[in-house]
């Protein structure tokens, strides 16, 4: 869990405010970037009809790239943390956005990030924030743009202050490992396949209201069909799964078309053999977790990869 501790004010007059981002501790410090009087152009709504509201706010601009080392997490898990712990700490929320909501393609390539391979950002599923509170020195503003591939997710962090010589740490990771609903703690997919037997392919994306996989290049699918490829005797079944929105059978049709999409996608775009693939649907029949609360929907709404091989 990601904590936000802000420094207390009114401690010494003129004393500058400061926090530490405290995220687990398997995530790892990609690249950061310190501008120590700059601007920053603040997105404060989607992409629309050409154009992105934003305003230039200026000061010690800091910005970081995160990689937290756990596959199968989702962008909720990632960015709810994040935004309860700056509530806390007086930060108000002024714009926050989802993916297509917030104009897709153009608005990823509106807001200012650090390049990959330190900051990876999929197109079909991130999530940005934008955050200000006002110190003693004047107004601060921290945004987050989260992402997440098959193996991990990736957030970054800008912050925008008062200038200062000196700064204390904008985020260090020392709280407790981050695990996404039935992931297997640092594995990569093949070696998930191999000690657990399955595998959730996180980085799947489907047009709303479809079960047609939406186009994109899944890291996912070209690692199974490696997997496939270097162990051509193993046979795996793709399996759908949907929340607990609506009826059963239902939800069982969908999610089987959307696993029976997976697989049309690996044997015709990453050269996967048909022979080793199969494709069914469970419907609502085995979450991850509670159907209660939106995490647990999200985390729900998945196409898994089993091994049903029963020899090596």
């Amino acid at each position: 869990m990601i904590r936000i501790i802000a420094a207390c004010l009114g401690i010494a007059a003129g004393m500058a405010q400061g926090q530490t981002l405290d995220f687990p501790s398997n995530a790892s410090l990609q690249e950061e970037v310190i501008r120590p009087a700059d601007s920053y152009l603040l997105p404060l709504g989607i992409w629309d009809q050409g154009a992105m509201p934003a305003q230039t706010v200026e000061g010690r601009v800091i910005q970081q790239a995160w990689r937290i080392a756990a596959p199968a997490l989702t962008t909720l898990q990632l960015v709810r943390p994040l935004r309860e712990q700056l509530r806390n700490d007086r930060y108000q929320i002024i714009f926050e956005c989802q993916t297509e909501a917030c104009g897709g393609f153009d608005f990823r390539f509106a807001v200012e990030t650090l390049p990959p391979p330190d900051m990876r950002i999929n197109i079909g599923d991130f999530r940005f924030l934008a955050a200000e509170r006002v110190g003693q020195d004047g107004p601060e503003y921290l945004t987050l743009f989260i992402s997440r591939t098959a193996e991990a997710g990736f957030v970054q962090i800008t912050h925008v202050g008062p200038e200062s010589e000196t700064a204390p740490p904008i985020a260090q990771a020392a709280a407790s490992p981050l695990r996404a609903f039935g992931a297997v703690s640092d594995a990569t997919l093949s070696e998930q396949l191999d000690q657990a037997g399955r595998a959730v392919l996180a980085d799947l994306n489907f047009e709303t209201g479809s079960a047609q996989l939406a186009q994109g290049d899944y890291p996912s699918l070209r690692a199974l069909a490696d997997y496939l490829a270097d162990r051509p005797s193993r046979t795996v079944a793709l399996v759908g799964h949907t929340d607990s929105s609506g009826a059963l059978d239902t939800n069982i049709a969908l999610s089987k078309r959307r696993a029976a999409s997976v697989l049309e996608r690996l044997v015709s775009d990453y050269g996967a053999d048909r022979a080793q693939l199969e494709a069914e649907g469970m419907g609502y029949l085995s979450p991850l977790a509670s159907n209660l609360t939106e995490a647990g929907r999200t985390a729900n709404r998945r196409v898994e990869v089993i091994v049903t091989s029963t020899e090596e």
